[in-house]
């Protein structure tokens, strides 16, 4: 399910920008697979197979950024299969404002970046639970995570750009200057999850800079 969260995201993002007639039955039914499988979740979420009886946060949190840009671009998506979702991602924040894993223990800048992410998107901006995200994150961001750095400056980005000042400016201004002297001489960023994706992940967490992401063209 998590490699289908991105595949359905790229989907979603290509469907509205690429005129190809095979994209939008592609992008229906791997948002069919999604809404199947939340109906069939006790928890309303996901985890890594389609038949998972339980969730957790990081997984649950991209099948629902794809399912946000689904929705953006024309797809009809449940509310109640969002609802659930974002129900079960705030049921796995601490008191601290941060989001464990499958529980409200062991958070960490990745997991709750991707949550603030998704109640961003959700219009839940005036909730506790994205204030105390945005808490966390201002307490965090600007610290990084060694064991996922890569994929948190993915979802750090997306978190703090939709959070606004002063959250993002300061925040991604550090970013490109780490990022510059960092990128190898051929181009690339290397990390611990292999140089293309390090290399896709830090530059997508400066495209926002450009509005490249679709998903906030709209």
């Amino acid at each position: 399910m998590y490699n289908h969260g991105f595949a359905t995201l790229a989907l979603a993002e290509l469907y509205g920008a690429v005129d190809n007639d095979r994209i939008g039955p592609a992008l229906q039914r791997a948002v069919s697979l999604i809404v199947r499988s939340a109906e069939t979740n006790p928890k309303g979420a996901w985890r890594y197979k389609p038949d998972s009886k339980d969730a957790d946060t990081t997984v649950s949190g991209t099948v629902l950024v794809s399912l946000f840009a689904a929705r953006n671009a024309g797809m009809k998506i449940p509310d109640q299969t969002i609802n659930k979702a974002i129900e079960f991602m705030i049921n796995c924040q601490d008191s601290k404002g941060g989001f464990g894993y499958t529980s409200g223990t062991g958070s960490n800048l990745p997991r709750t970046s991707i949550a603030s992410l998704v109640l961003s998107l959700a219009r839940k901006t005036d909730s506790p639970a994205y204030k105390k995200s945005l808490e966390y994150l201002r307490n965090n961001a600007k610290f990084g995570d060694q064991g996922h750095k890569f994929y948190s400056l993915y979802y750090t980005a997306q978190a703090l750009f939709r959070a606004g000042s002063p959250y993002w400016e300061e925040w991604n201004i550090q970013n490109i200057q780490k990022l510059v002297e960092s990128q190898q001489k051929d181009g690339s960023w290397r990390g611990n999850h292999g140089m293309t994706f390090s290399t896709a992940a830090a530059l997508l967490s400066m495209a926002l800079n450009y509005r490249y992401l679709p998903i906030y063209e709209r």
